[in-house]
């Protein structure tokens, strides 16, 4: 089995459970989640974009990047375009960014990775249904290749995807499956090399006080 992460879908809805220690999340665990014996989990994909403009949250992605690679997890980057936008009201342009080739690399990955024969199931993190194209081709080259949608926490699962999979390969991810799949403080390589350390502002809250009986 492969699992595709829909990193930026998955991270607001994180962002939405209001426990910014969540957000230090280990995909190849909570991957390992859906997969049910005999079914072996053989590679996940993340599919995401730094915030270059942005210091702060840059430096706690690619931390976290790191760290996912270090579990096994292959990192897929795409970019933010800077764009300028128009308000038609108040006659004023301000300058933005928009994600590009997040979910094109996603619809790449998936397709590339089923004819290269690398999973023979694929499960996919997202409720974007721009995602759909992927998944219907994959359906008509490879008919015998399962293709199941997890929804991310807080999350409707999208009608597309659903019409397109079926209720039965349809799964959510609850916020015991994120608690349950956090990666360390401190996160090394398999030649033990420290790689990336959790940033402070996803340390976990401390454990409450326990009340001593008398």
């Amino acid at each position: 089995m492969a699992v595709f992460v829909d990193g930026f879908n998955l991270y607001h809805a994180i962002a939405e459970l209001g426990a910014d220690h969540l957000k230090w999340v280990d995909l190849w665990k909570l991957s390992e989640v859906f997969v049910s014996p005999p079914q072996e989990l053989v590679a996940v994909y993340y599919f995401s974009a730094y915030a270059t403009w942005l210091p702060g949250p840059l430096d706690r992605h690619q931390r976290y990047v790191r760290a996912l690679e270090a579990r096994g997890v292959t990192a897929v980057m795409g970019y933010f375009k800077e764009k300028e936008r128009h308000c038609k009201l108040c006659r004023q342009s301000t300058r933005g960014h928009e994600e590009k080739e997040t979910d094109v690399n996603a619809a790449l990955w998936m397709l590339d990775q089923g004819y290269q024969g690398t999973y023979d199931r694929a499960l996919l993190i997202s409720n974007d249904s721009d995602l759909v194209p992927p998944i219907r081709m994959l359906q008509l080259r490879f008919p015998k290749l399962p293709v199941r949608v997890i929804v991310p926490p807080l999350r409707r699962h999208s009608k597309e995807l659903a019409q397109i999979v079926g209720k039965k390969n349809l799964r959510s991810i609850k916020r015991i499956h994120i608690e349950r799949s956090l990666l360390p403080e401190k996160v090394y390589d398999k030649a033990g090399k420290l790689v990336a350390k959790r940033p402070g502002s996803y340390a976990p809250p401390p454990p409450p006080p326990t009340t001593k009986r008398t």
